[in-house]
C-alpha cells in the first residue's frame, strides 16, 4: 500500500484540498503548466523562448499560466531595465525545482505512452 492522505482536508494558502493529489494538481494541473515547468528545468528563459518551444500555447494562456505559477511560488520572474524595451527572464525557485522529478516521471510516461500508442512525428515548423 501506498501512501496516504493523513487527514480528511488539507489547507494550503487558505484554501481547503480533499487529499495531496488535489494540492499537486491546483499547482501544476492544466494543460500547460506542467510543460512550462518542465521548459524552466534546465534554464531560465525568456518569454519569447518559452512562446517559441511550446507549440500551440496563445500568448495570453502562457502570460496566465506563468503569473499563477509565480503567485504559487514555482517560478521567479526577473525585470532587467528600466525602460522598455525590458528584458524579463522566468526561472525554476527552489520550490519550482522541487518537482523536476515528478517533471522527470512524467516525461517519462509520455514517451512511454507515444511509444506503445502512438508515433513520433517530426515538427513541420
Amino acid at each position: 500500500m501506498g501512501i496516504e492522505c493523513q487527514s480528511d482536508l488539507i489547507r494550503v494558502n487558505n484554501k481547503l484540498y480533499p487529499c495531496t493529489v488535489s494540492v499537486a494538481m491546483d499547482l501544476i494541473g492544466g494543460k500547460w503548466k506542467a510543460v512550462i515547468l518542465y521548459h524552466l528545468k534546465d534554464a531560465d528563459k525568456r518569454y519569447s523562448e518559452l512562446r517559441k518551444e511550446m507549440v500551440g500555447v496563445t500568448e495570453r494562456t502562457l502570460s496566465l499560466q506563468l503569473k499563477q505559477l509565480e503567485e504559487d511560488g514555482l517560478i521567479s520572474r526577473q525585470v532587467y531595465g528600466e525602460k522598455p524595451p525590458v528584458k524579463v527572464v522566468y526561472g525554476l525557485t527552489d520550490f519550482g525545482k522541487s518537482c523536476a522529478p515528478l517533471l522527470d516521471a512524467i516525461l517519462g510516461w509520455g514517451n512511454q505512452v507515444a511509444a506503445q500508442k502512438g508515433e513520433f512525428v517530426k515538427s513541420a515548423f
